[in-house]
C-alpha cells in the first residue's frame, strides 16, 4: 500500500495545472461562470460566441484550477472555483467578452457568472456585470477622437473667420467706394 500524502501527482494533472497557470498569466482577464444544468449544445454554441470576440470558455477540475490559481498569484481565485464551474479566458477586448457572457446569462439562466480576474485584481460578479456595461472598445476610441477632433475643428473656424470677414469687408468697401 502507498501512502496518498507521499504519493507523486499523476504528470497529466502537472501538465494540466501548468496550462492553466500559463493561460492565467497570458489572459488580458479571466471570467468564471457556473455551467450547472446546460445541455452541450448550449455550452457548444457558448463556446462559439466567445470564440468569436478571442475569449474562449473551457472546464477544469476546480481543485487543479486552485493549485494553478496559487501559481499564477491569483490565490482569491479560489475562493470562487466551487462546484461545476469553467473558466473563460479572454484576449483582446475584455468588455466584449464580459457583454457577451451576461447576455447569454440573461438568455440562459443555467449559466451563472461568479467572478473573475482582470490583471491581477479579483471581479466579483457585480464587477464583471459593470465592466459589461462600458462601451465597446471602438466605440471608446470613436468617442476620444471626437473628443480631441473638437478643439481642432473650433479652430479652423477661427482661422478660417478672420480671412472671410476680412474679404466681406473689403467687398463691402469696394461697393461703397463705386457707389
Amino acid at each position: 500500500m502507498t501512502d496518498t500524502a507521499t504519493r507523486a501527482p499523476r504528470q497529466h494533472k502537472v501538465d494540466t495545472v501548468a496550462e492553466i497557470t500559463e493561460r492565467l498569466r497570458s489572459s488580458d482577464a479571466v471570467f468564471v461562470s457556473e455551467y450547472r444544468g446546460m445541455t452541450v449544445k448550449q455550452i457548444t454554441e457558448l463556446r462559439g460566441a466567445l470564440r468569436g470576440i478571442g475569449a474562449e470558455h473551457t472546464v477544469y477540475k476546480n481543485t487543479l484550477a486552485r493549485f494553478a490559481a496559487a501559481e499564477a498569484g491569483v490565490e482569491s481565485l479560489s475562493d470562487i472555483l466551487v462546484g461545476p464551474t469553467a473558466l473563460t479566458f479572454v484576449s483582446g477586448d475584455v468588455a466584449a467578452a464580459a457583454k457577451a457572457l451576461r447576455d447569454i446569462a440573461k438568455a440562459n439562466p443555467l449559466l451563472v457568472i461568479k467572478g473573475g480576474v482582470l490583471g491581477t485584481a479579483v471581479l466579483s460578479a457585480a464587477d464583471v456585470t459593470a465592466l459589461a456595461e462600458l462601451p465597446s472598445r471602438e466605440e471608446l476610441l470613436a468617442r476620444f477622437a471626437g473628443a480631441l477632433q473638437a478643439p481642432l475643428v473650433k479652430t479652423a473656424g477661427l482661422l478660417q473667420a478672420l480671412p472671410r470677414n476680412f474679404a466681406y469687408g473689403l467687398a463691402a468697401l469696394i461697393d461703397k467706394q463705386a457707389a
